[in-house]
């Protein structure tokens, strides 16, 4: 359907009703109403801000980015210092924040702030330049410690007993989501043991030769924090093209990741993990929009970040309506946000999740005080709003006493006169 169609459910001159609408979102006020504030969006930047926020309220992330020493490079060109004072601004302000110095360490000119970027390598990035900073510092081992799990490859001999296997980090787990109809269901999907046989056998080497093996994935451990990608965007054989899967897929406020762990993992206390963020995209694979679903708490609401507009919002918003699946009743249809097009299949689903384990949540979620922020990145934003102070009393003040405008003011005043 163009762009110029008119609804279904609305009349064909509806600015009426959205006048009432568009005047609510510019008089509401995110810091008033739940004491937070967003991101603004640069131009095609929601996907950053979802991750930022997600990060933000990873406290234990926060408090180990304040940690990494900027003082002696405190400059736009370090991703540390421009998160650290981004992290501040969130901390701090009383409107929006912009991002712009962050994507200005990354080496973004305007046309990048324009295009949207993966997620999850947006990610890996980020972190890859925070662990070289944190080198040789105390928070050397922060990230690792809050993100990183364990993953064990091997190929198991059946009739003899033969095993090869290696053990790998992972920062995050890419999950399926065509054919798995929950969360627990991509996990089994994913340590699913293939039978090596027949022609197909394993070469054990000798003594052994060929031998049948089974061959698998297990993990020997999950971070604090973990990290979830959902695999929303898949290439389509059939029509040869990447398609994003609007297919259903529920996930839980809490789960067990226990079964999913190798015998002799360590299990002396519980792997159950509590859902503290859902990043959503809506739309299909040329147009959409990315937001974020985060519970700050341990103990408190759910709230939704939508770039620069934050709100408190229930279970059912941050669950239900981000499974994905189809429209109940939807008869024709429902038109979908973005893509401007009918579909009976919803287009704003997970595409990513965050769990904390619950018996790391304390650590994990801990308050951050003032004294955790460095000293020079309060100074220093300080110091930026009060120039920016006096520079906008300088401006007014030339303004206001520049020549040419005395004699215009002068002559609009003899106009009104005659």
């Amino acid at each position: 359907m163009s762009s110029g169609t008119a609804s279904k459910s609305e009349p064909h001159d509806a600015s009426f009703l959205r006048l009432p609408i568009l005047t609510s979102l510019q008089s509401y006020d995110s810091k008033k109403e739940t004491g937070m504030v967003g991101l603004k969006n640069q131009g095609a930047t929601c996907y950053l801000n979802s991750l930022v926020q997600s990060l933000y309220f990873t406290n234990a992330f926060r408090k180990a980015v304040y940690q990494i020493p900027t003082d002696q490079e405190a400059s736009r060109d370090n991703s540390a210092w421009t998160l650290q004072r981004l992290f501040y601004n969130l901390q701090t302000s009383d409107a929006a924040v912009s991002t712009t110095e962050l994507t200005t360490s990354f080496g973004w000119d305007s046309r990048q702030a324009f295009e949207q970027q993966d997620v999850q390598e947006l990610s890996r990035k980020l972190m890859e330049r925070l662990e070289e900073k944190m080198k040789g510092t105390i928070a050397e081992k922060a990230l690792p410690q809050l993100f990183v799990g364990k993953t064990k490859t091997y190929i198991s001999c059946i009739n003899v007993d033969y095993e090869s296997s290696r053990v790998e980090d992972f920062w995050d787990i890419q999950l399926n989501v065509r054919g798995n109809k929950t969360l627990d269901d991509s996990f089994r999907d994913y340590i699913q043991v293939e039978t090596l046989e027949g022609e197909n056998k394993y070469d054990a080497g000798p003594p052994y030769g060929l031998q049948d093996a089974k061959k698998g994935v297990i993990f020997e451990s999950f971070p604090p924090v973990l990290h979830l990608h959902l695999k929303r965007f898949e290439y389509d054989l059939n029509l040869l093209t990447m398609m994003k899967v609007n297919d259903r897929h529920v996930f839980p406020m809490e789960f067990d990741a226990a079964p999913y762990l190798s015998e002799n993992a360590d299990k002396s206390e519980p792997w159950i993990y509590e859902l503290h963020g859902v990043l959503v995209h809506s739309g299909g694979l040329d147009a959409g929009h990315y937001y974020a679903f985060l519970k700050p708490t341990k103990d408190g609401h759910w709230y939704r970040f939508d770039d620069d507009r934050v709100n408190r919002v229930t279970e059912k918003e941050v669950l239900e309506e981000n499974y994905g699946g189809e429209y109940e009743n939807a008869n024709g249809g429902v038109r979908q946000p973005y893509t401007r097009t009918y579909s009976n299949k919803r287009s704003m689903n997970a595409y990513m999740l965050v769990y904390v384990r619950k018996t790391r949540s304390d650590d994990v979620l801990l308050p951050i005080e003032q004294q955790d922020v460095p000293s020079h990145i309060g100074m220093f934003s300080g110091c930026v709003d009060a120039l920016f102070f006096w520079k906008r009393i300088l401006i007014v003040f030339l303004y206001s006493h520049t020549p040419g405008r005395r004699q215009s003011r002068g002559a609009s005043k003899k106009e009104g006169e005659r």
